[in-house]
């Protein structure tokens, strides 16, 4: 028991005389692999390529400027930032010294479009951002736009008289005057002065005259008006009688009237749709009319002008040619004459009328 007891003794003092020593010796040996229950370090590791590529990820930057041609800065311009193939795009705009800037960008190919009102669009060539760094586009100058949408408003009364200057080139054989016919269906309407400055036109024009010797030579060979007489003085009084017809008739028929009762005085051509439709169209026409506003009305201005004209007449033609009666038989003849010349206006003249305007079709 005494042997034991001594031996257990030296033991316990042996470990006791060398933890210490052993504790010492592995605080400074580094070398020495983890024992249970203690906390190691180590030095720092070299970051990976991987942890590199990373930390520069979204880092890069595009700065710019945007100019005129006379190096003006110019502000609130759009700038748009495209990667080719990829159909996400940046937009920013310029601030007013023309500056922009593109942060926390990835890497990889971009390109510049730019815009400006009044300005020429700007594309820049591809370029490529490498990652993390900051990159300043060339010097961008916008120049002034060479093409522009305009807006041109005109007036009726404008439009009219651009229509009416191609009615006055319609003649049949490119000799006599057809100018009270529109081949615009929907042509603007006329004014007054428009209706005026027409009819006179169309009185002073040579073949006028023209067609009024026709009628006094034709008045003279069937006897017409056998009170004027015969030879060159009968056919004077019936030429001077025609010429005072056609004055009245076409002075009230087509501008007094048409101003008065905003009605207008042509004949449009309708030009499309069966015979049948465009037949009565060209008959109607002569008794319906069409008002300033575009609507149809009864054709007051040639009905009440041919009277008006044929009462007139009453004061200049002979006395047997006189009388309310011949009045209204005159206004029947001349809207029966009036009916059968717009027919051949519907179906004959354009196909004489070399100066008509292709896009000018009727209806």
């Amino acid at each position: 028991m005494t042997g034991l007891t001594y031996r257990t003794t030296t033991a316990l003092l042996f470990v006791i005389c060398t933890i210490p020593a052993l504790a010492q010796t592995v605080a400074n040996n580094k070398d020495l692999p983890d024992a249970p229950g203690f906390a190691i370090q180590t030095a720092p590791s070299t970051p990976s390529p991987e942890s590199a590529q990373d930390a520069t990820r979204d880092t890069a930057q595009i700065n710019g400027v945007v100019l005129d041609v006379q190096a003006n800065p110019v502000p609130n311009a759009n700038v748009i930032l495209a990667q080719p193939g990829k159909l996400a795009e940046r937009t920013t705009v310029a601030a007013q010294d023309g500056t922009f800037t593109f942060a926390s960008l990835p890497a990889g190919t971009f390109r510049l479009v730019i815009t400006a009102p009044g300005l020429g669009a700007y594309t820049s060539d591809e370029f490529l951002v490498k990652p993390g760094q900051t990159v300043t586009a060339p010097k961008i100058a916008l120049n002034i736009a060479t093409t522009a949408s305009v807006s041109v408003f005109a007036t009726d009364t404008e439009i009219a008289t651009a229509q009416i200057q191609e009615q006055e080139k319609q003649r049949v054989f490119g000799v006599f005057q057809n100018f009270y016919t529109s081949y615009i269906w929907k042509a603007a309407p006329m004014s007054a002065r428009q209706k005026y400055k027409l009819a006179f036109r169309t009185l002073a024009d040579p073949t006028s005259f023209l067609i009024l010797a026709g009628i006094a030579g034709a008045e003279q060979y069937n006897g017409t008006y056998p009170d004027y007489g015969p030879g060159i003085e009968g056919y004077g009084k019936r030429y001077g009688a025609a010429f005072a017809d056609s004055l009245t008739g076409r002075i009230i028929g087509s501008a007094v009237l048409p101003s008065l009762l905003h009605q207008d005085p042509r004949y449009f051509y309708q030009g499309s749709g069966g015979v049948r439709s465009r037949a009565w169209h060209a008959v109607i026409s002569t008794v319906v009319t069409r008002a300033d506003n575009g609507k149809s009305q009864p054709n007051y201005s040639h009905i009440l002008g041919n009277l008006a004209a044929g009462a007139i007449a009453n004061t200049y033609h002979p006395p047997a040619s006189r009388g309310v009666g011949l009045t209204f038989e005159t206004l029947g003849i001349n809207t029966g004459a009036n009916a059968i010349g717009n027919l051949v206006r519907e179906f004959v003249l354009r196909k004489l009328e070399p100066s008509v305007p292709s896009f000018a079709k009727g209806k």
